[in-house]
């Protein structure tokens, strides 16, 4: 006999320098990565510490639309914002060194 599974167990995480939340949320079948963010409560976390909401979502270290459907048991990444562009720093580590 299949059971109909109308939730999914999701790991959520967020993490900062030398911080890192985690929560484990159960959500509908058909919750999308913003709704298990936001179910978890680190989306709220995410804006204290950055001041915006996530800028991007992930499953195990692979970028994610908000709207993609989570799959039971995964771990979905919430990413903050750049706090330096990669390219100016490139751009000044090699004015140092050249």
């Amino acid at each position: 006999m299949v059971e109909n599974v109308t939730t999914k167990q999701i790991e959520v995480v967020f993490a900062m320098p030398g911080r890192c939340w985690r929560e484990s949320v159960r959500v509908a079948a058909d919750a999308t990565a913003e709704q298990a963010a936001t179910a978890s409560g680190l989306d709220t976390i995410c804006r204290e510490q950055t001041g915006s909401a996530p800028t991007a979502f992930g499953v195990f270290g692979r970028k994610i639309a908000a709207e993609t459907l989570i799959g039971d048991g995964q771990r979905l990444e919430l990413y903050r914002p750049l706090t330096a562009d990669p390219r100016e720093r490139r751009r000044r580590r090699a004015a140092r060194t050249g």
